[in-house]
């Protein structure tokens, strides 16, 4: 695809792209917008380097792709920017955010479009971050497979991770997110099929026992891990990388301990996943 006011740089040739000639602090002309956006749609995540933004300016960018999700289990949000999730990891963690493959907060009835995380400092070694294709995926399981995965449904739930895991056991009477989606869903943009399962949030299958549901799942899981599928992103200071929640999983290397990493995300608010034949 040809792009007039950026530069596009394929990392892989299912997944990622670095993009350049864009200031991402001052708002984007519609030209350069658009291209922006597609270079999303095309490779799925993009990734951009040298950019300084206020949370002002991460917002405004964010809102250009729509209106801002706030996070469910959000505790550490920069004050008057309860959109924005700090991300931050030192030697005091007990866990870190995205050490699971995943989907953003796919428990909800209608899951992220995309998300965008700024980094301000990062070791001096590791913290890179992994992202697969999930239209690979599915495209690459065997037509029997296909078949058999995109008439069924899937059981997203929240609680344990955001209450369990993430030990927000303090929120007594507040209620995580859960949600039931298609196991493949259609790309309300690209109208691509994508597989839509990740271990963070799914906990089964509607209509399987336990035993099927988590056999089926794990072999999803195993596959949608599939390093062919997949890019990896190694961070610099002020760099930013956003992606599309709907065809994208991704998983944030925790190698780095006890050293420091930390910035800031914007999620966009999606809508409702679907199939169509």
């Amino acid at each position: 695809m040809p792009y007039q006011t950026i530069e596009v740089k394929k990392l892989t040739p299912r997944i990622g792209a670095e993009i350049s000639g864009v200031d991402l602090s001052r708002p984007l002309g519609n030209q350069q917008f658009q291209e922006v956006h597609d270079a999303l749609m095309e490779n799925l995540v993009i990734f951009f380097r040298d950019q300084k933004l206020t949370h002002d300016q991460h917002k405004a960018f964010g809102n250009k792709f729509g209106e801002l999700h706030i996070h469910p289990s959000s505790t550490h949000a920069p004050e008057g920017h309860p959109e924005i999730l700090t991300i931050h990891a030192d030697e005091n963690s007990k866990h870190v955010a995205g050490e699971e493959w995943h989907s953003d907060v796919s428990c909800d009835p209608d899951p992220p479009m995309g998300s965008i995380l700024y980094l301000t400092e990062i070791p001096p070694e590791g913290g890179d971050t992994l992202f697969a294709s999930m239209y690979a995926a599915y495209d690459k399981l065997s037509p029997p497979i296909q078949r058999l995965v995109e008439g069924l449904t899937a059981i997203h739930d929240g609680e344990p991770v955001y209450r369990g895991r993430f030990g927000h056991r303090d929120a007594r009477g507040k209620e995580f997110p859960r949600a039931e989606h298609p196991v493949v869903r259609t790309h309300p943009v690209t109208g691509k099929k994508a597989l839509f399962v990740n271990r963070n949030f799914t906990t089964g299958i509607k209509g399987l026992s336990r035993l099927e549901g988590d056999a089926l799942l794990e072999m999803l899981y195993r596959h949608c891990e599939t390093p062919e599928f997949q890019c990896r992103f190694r961070w610099q200071p002020n760099s930013i990388a956003f992606w599309d929640n709907r065809s994208v999983q991704h998983h944030a290397m925790w190698d780095y301990f006890p050293q420091a990493r930390h910035g800031y995300r914007v999620t966009i608010k999606g809508d409702r996943p679907f199939y169509r034949a």
